[in-house]
Formats: structure tokens, C-alpha cells, sequence
């Protein structure tokens, strides 16, 4: 079973074997559940659409005209 102890900011490091076993990346974000019977689920957090919010100039109009490709 792997193990880790939590600093008096609050922080943990995911053990090497959970990394390695999951794919974990610099970067992973983590999504954190507790049931009402007091279990911890850790889960990766998959991109949703917000996320991708902000990727394309979202500034930039272009005319219907401009999208014709048989010009």
C-alpha cells in the first residue's frame, strides 16, 4: 500500500508507484471525492469543454463569404 504525509501547507506527494500506475504527468490535475462513509476517491480530471475555453481567437470574424472554398 502506498503512502504519503500531508506538510503543514496542506500539500502531499503522490507516491511514485501511483504515478507509475495511473500514467501521471506534471501537470495531471486531480479531482478529489469524499463519500459519506468518509472514503477518498482520487480521480484525473479529463478535459471538459470549459477547459478548452480560450485555445482559438475567439476575436477573430470571418465573413461567410470568406469560407467559401470554391472561390
Amino acid at each position: 500500500m502506498a503512502e504519503s504525509r500531508i506538510t503543514s501547507e496542506g500539500r502531499t506527494t503522490v507516491p511514485a508507484e501511483v504515478r507509475s500506475a495511473l500514467h501521471l504527468k506534471p501537470g495531471t490535475r486531480l479531482q478529489w471525492h469524499v463519500t459519506p462513509g468518509g472514503e477518498v476517491i482520487v480521480r484525473t480530471k479529463a478535459l471538459s469543454l470549459l477547459d478548452l475555453a480560450g485555445l482559438v481567437e475567439a476575436d477573430k470574424h470571418v465573413h461567410v463569404e470568406d469560407m467559401n472554398p470554391w472561390r
